[in-house]
């Protein structure tokens, strides 16, 4: 594991969050909750079939004695959920029984366990698509109090742990809006420097929203989204250090940004990069991760009200494990 995982996993150890693996049943999910347990990473429940999870763990020769196993469809919090369930989306035209049939879904189900305060977070996807993991998570969890906007980040560990003084960057978003509006753009670079501080250990957040244009060097629309994004966080004054609209070179590169944008705060020393839209989100991550060999982790979501993160559907238990610990550390 990286040390950034590593820090991540001592620092989950010392609050023990309850966090929620709702594909109880897949044979990587089991493992990693084996590890988890065992490390004291986490207090882990596992969604799904107990006979089917302990049959598994017995065939893998896995010790899951100390995590807790929940068939939705069996538990006694049942009626209690599907009622809350009802509750929050019957304005939206759910009724009770479509209500309880949904609350027997695990996605559903650990996401209402949040919203009743028996869990802290829920980690899924290795086996469900993005959407189905983040659906029930806006119905039942919804937006962190002045975030309007869920949005994801990839924390990017660098080989190299001098740089950018903790040797870990933010980007964000590259997941899960693909056209972000300027006030989108806004909300995803608080998201993202709010994850800076509490999951990557960036005490002092420099926030570049980027461009193909440095201080108004191109013209065109998508410059001024990028530029309206800035207005808006001018506006609203966060505690954090933000420009744009800057290029990559300019934002990262201090010789480059002494040119481009002197006067900049920012400019030549950003470690949270704010992408205009999410292909060029998506295929930055991907290039830095596969030509500079960079650990790419995530992606981690941000901008509700409790820590539900999605992971990929070619997962490795490392992988699992790693996003376990993020999660905790959301959620404290």
């Amino acid at each position: 594991m990286s040390k950034f995982i590593d820090s991540a996993i001592i620092a989950a150890k010392s609050r023990y969050k309850r966090i929620v693996l709702a594909e109880g049943e897949e044979l990587r999910i089991i493992e990693a909750a084996a590890i988890v347990s065992k490390e004291g990473i986490a207090d882990i429940i596992l969604l799904g079939d107990s006979t089917k999870i302990l049959s598994k763990a017995t065939d893998a020769k896995l010790d899951i004695s100390r995590v807790k196993i929940i068939n939705p469809a069996e538990s006694t919090k049942l009626e209690d959920y599907a009622n809350l369930l009802y509750q929050l989306r019957k304005d939206k035209g759910l009724s009770a029984d479509q209500a309880q049939k949904l609350a027997t879904n695990p996605l559903y189900f650990g996401c209402l366990m949040i919203k009743s305060k028996d869990a802290d977070g829920m980690v899924a996807g290795s086996i469900n698509a993005t959407g189905d993991v983040l659906r029930p998570a806006l119905q039942i969890i919804k937006g962190k109090k002045g975030i309007k906007t869920v949005s994801s980040c990839f924390i990017m560990a660098l080989p190299d742990e001098s740089l950018f003084d903790t040797g870990v960057m933010i980007f964000g978003d590259c997941a899960v809006l693909p056209d972000p509006t300027s006030e989108q753009l806004a909300d995803i670079a608080i998201a993202s420097a709010d994850s800076a501080k509490t999951i990557a250990g960036i005490e002092c957040p420099k926030v570049a929203l980027l461009s193909f244009s440095t201080k108004g060097s191109a013209k065109h629309p998508l410059v001024d989204k990028v530029n309206n994004a800035v207005a808006i966080l001018k506006d609203l004054k966060p505690s954090f250090e933000f420009d744009g609209e800057l290029q990559l070179d300019a934002a990262i590169v201090p010789e480059v940004a002494k040119l481009k944008a002197p006067n900049s705060c920012v400019a030549g020393h950003a470690n949270v990069l704010i992408f205009p839209d999410l292909q060029s989100g998506n295929i930055g991550y991907k290039l830095v991760q596969r030509f500079a060999g960079v650990e790419a982790i995530g992606p981690i979501c941000q901008g509700l009200a409790a820590p539900i993160n999605d992971l990929s559907r070619g997962c490795s238990v490392y992988d699992v494990v790693s996003v376990v610990a993020i999660t905790a550390l959301q959620a404290i």
